[in-house]
């Protein structure tokens, strides 16, 4: 049989599966290895609002993000299947000066907040926000619809995957299978509530603490963050970090304070210090694409960066 069109994508995350569904969708045959379940996958604890944020090379990775942002749209005019919405909220620390031109003419409505709605400096925007479980699901549903073939296998070296092209979307597994030491994981944990009525999302910065806290409202929960903790490998939730997230988001949001908890997520970010987008020609003639190192972006990037991953596979 001809395995010229043959591709195996190792990784199942928003990275792997965004590829795997622009691969698929090419004409191409897919195959996603993956080491645990998507929704088990890093993404899944995803804050997931779309924001290109430390992530380089920043001329890149906005590039990336402008063609996500368009994809966002689009699959926001189906909230129910897709888990994309529209969603109003601020950045906080941010200000119209500091974003260039780009924002202002891609983002309609993109103005500073008010007094009324951030008490510090901030950005109102509407932005794709999305719930990862169910976007998950609607990717790799897309994904299977176009062919493409799903199989749940641990990979310990990537010369398993006897493909003529190999596309390499592992996130944070990239430093053990590549290997590749400047992957490095970011701890976040998250605290899931009831929704008190929270329409709008808030991200806000305190330089001065060191934290970022933000909170997402989902159709059926409030998702409230975070953490920064590099190069902390623990999947373990921590009963005080948790105790300290909802009382900073409490401090924007009062009627978060009472908000019944129900559920504690933990993920690692696979930062980079730039997003490794490249391929690798194999001794044995095969071809390995890298697609990793998005760090807290890979929504963000995910439909650029698929894009460009698959130009590169083709070649």
């Amino acid at each position: 049989m001809d395995q010229s069109g043959d591709v195996i994508v190792v990784g199942s995350g928003v990275i792997g599966l965004t590829t795997a569904v622009v691969l698929a969708e090419s004409g191409r045959r897919v195959r996603v290895w993956a080491g645990e379940p998507a929704e088990r996958a890093t993404s899944a604890v995803a804050g997931a609002l779309w924001w290109p944020y430390r992530i380089e090379p920043k001329a890149l990775a906005r590039e990336w993000a402008l063609q996500s942002l368009s994809v966002y749209e689009e699959l926001a005019e189906r909230p129910a299947e897709t888990g994309v919405r529209m969603v109003e909220g601020v950045m906080g620390e941010s200000r119209l000066d500091e974003q260039g031109p780009w924002a202002a003419a891609r983002l309609p409505g993109l103005r500073a907040s008010t007094a009324e709605e951030y008490a510090g400096t901030g950005l109102w925007a509407r932005l794709p926000l999305l719930d990862m479980p169910v976007h998950l699901r609607w990717l790799r549903e897309r994904f299977l619809r176009a062919g493409g073939v799903v199989e749940v296998r641990t990979v310990t070296d990537l010369a398993e995957a006897a493909a003529p092209v190999v596309v390499n979307c592992t996130g944070i597994g990239a430093r053990r299978l590549v290997p590749d030491p400047a992957v490095r994981p970011v701890r976040g944990q998250l605290v899931i509530v009831e929704n008190p009525g929270v329409t709008t999302w808030i991200v806000s910065t305190d330089e001065t603490a060191g934290t970022t806290t933000y909170l997402f409202p989902q159709p059926d929960r409030l998702v409230l963050g975070g953490t920064t903790d590099e190069d902390d490998w623990s999947l373990t939730p921590d009963p005080a970090v948790a105790a300290e997230i909802v009382k900073r988001c409490a401090v924007l949001r009062p009627e978060i304070a009472g908000a019944r908890v129900l559920g504690h997520r933990v993920g690692l970010r696979p930062v980079r210090d730039t997003v490794r987008l490249e391929r690798e020609p194999l001794p044995d003639g095969r071809l390995l694409v890298h697609n990793y190192g998005h760090g807290g972006a890979g929504i963000t990037v995910a439909w650029g960066c698929a894009r460009e991953a698959a130009g590169l596979a083709s070649r």
